[in-house]
């Protein structure tokens, strides 16, 4: 292939993993919604996370088995079961749960501004392992750390700022306080609701640095999502028993058959975006994929607004600047990186890159 075919099979690429990145968090952002939505009817978080995840397995294992079988290990060491397993607690029951719960408290707005934290833990725990070289003396370096301070901060901002903001007193339907709007930041539901948010972000960071080790081993993204979900599910089920010492499934609004096929749908969406995000990861490393959760956020609070006919106030708008504004300082710069390597938005011989070969 000539140069010229390589730099456009490059473009090509970085326009895909761009897109899709975009695409996948305006996917999270409704579905925050839509979970809101259940658990006010009833259902418990638990019984999300398992009917979810065991949809997630069905849906991935077909295509897991016919376009990854190859690139499975031929033997599953241990410490690759170990990896796997963690995946499996930390992603799927331990992440989803207190994800679930810490929506339930607060809003799906608050659920998906918090994320935006992560690209600052992701940052520090990928440059403790050396997934992420830095150099205080270059300029890209420096820049990346402040997009992602800049990031760090926007997400603060905004979370702040939708925790004190109320609706309208004149809205049907909407939950009324005991205390005057002065006192809504100090609300004890809502600073549980964060805490149960900031333990979810903490473990999502964690297991996402721990997946890009995972793919260095096993590099077959579906089949890892597909394996994790079903570990999860069991994981979750066992939670349940022992918190619950039953596995409800008669809510007094929703059928077993509708969650079923919500699960199911759920699944097939939620597998899609996770095994995109696995081959983005592979292909450009955990840092940039982590940059791009700032989108969620701006959708969740549209949806909000057109759903719920919630109200934007100027502390949120200045959290979405800041975001965006560290967004693209660590996109400019590690595609200044990529180009300065001979690459596209980022070469081969990007910080992330040798562990994953």
């Amino acid at each position: 292939m000539t140069m010229v075919g390589l730099m456009n099979a490059g473009m090509i690429e970085d326009a895909a993993i761009i897109g899709g990145l975009i695409a996948v968090q305006l996917v999270y952002a409704g579905n925050a919604v839509l979970l809101s939505y259940l658990m006010s009817l009833g259902i418990n978080s638990l019984s999300i996370v398992i009917f979810t995840s065991f949809a997630t397995f069905l849906i991935l294992i077909p295509f897991a088995l016919y376009y990854e079988r190859s690139r499975w290990p031929r033997k599953f060491s241990f410490k690759l079961l170990i990896q796997i397993l963690l995946l499996s607690f930390g992603g799927v029951t331990l992440f989803q749960s207190l994800f679930l719960k810490g929506i339930n408290l607060t809003s799906p707005a608050m659920g998906t501004a918090m994320p935006n934290l992560a690209p600052g833990l992701i940052f520090v725990i990928a440059w403790a392992f050396r997934l992420e070289k830095v150099n205080l003396s270059c300029t890209y370096s420096r820049v990346k750390i402040i997009g992602t301070l800049l990031c760090v901060l926007g997400a603060l901002t905004m979370s702040i700022m939708q925790s004190i903001s109320t609706p309208a007193p004149t809205e049907e339907g909407s939950v009324q306080l005991s205390s005057p709007p002065p006192n809504v930041m100090f609300d004890r539901q809502k600073i549980m609701g964060c805490l149960y948010l900031l333990a979810a972000i903490l473990i999502l960071s964690s297991n996402i640095v721990l997946q890009a080790f995972t793919l260095g081993a096993f590099p077959a993204p579906i089949s890892l999502c597909a394996i994790s979900s079903l570990f999860g599910a069991f994981m979750t089920t066992t939670a349940q028993l022992l918190e619950d010492h039953e596995f409800n499934t008669s809510w007094p609004l929703v059928s077993v058959q509708d969650m079923i096929g919500y699960s199911l749908l759920a699944g097939a969406v939620n597998g899609i975006c996770l095994s995109f995000n696995g081959w983005a990861l592979e292909k450009r490393g955990p840092v940039l994929v982590s940059m791009f959760s700032p989108v969620g956020t701006v959708c969740s609070v549209i949806f909000s607004v057109v759903t719920l006919r919630d109200t934007i106030n100027i502390g949120s708008f200045a959290g979405m600047f800041l975001m965006f504004t560290g967004l693209y300082f660590v996109l400019w710069a590690k595609g200044k990186e990529g180009f300065a390597h001979g690459g596209g938005l980022e070469s081969e011989f990007d910080a992330e890159k040798p562990l994953l070969s």
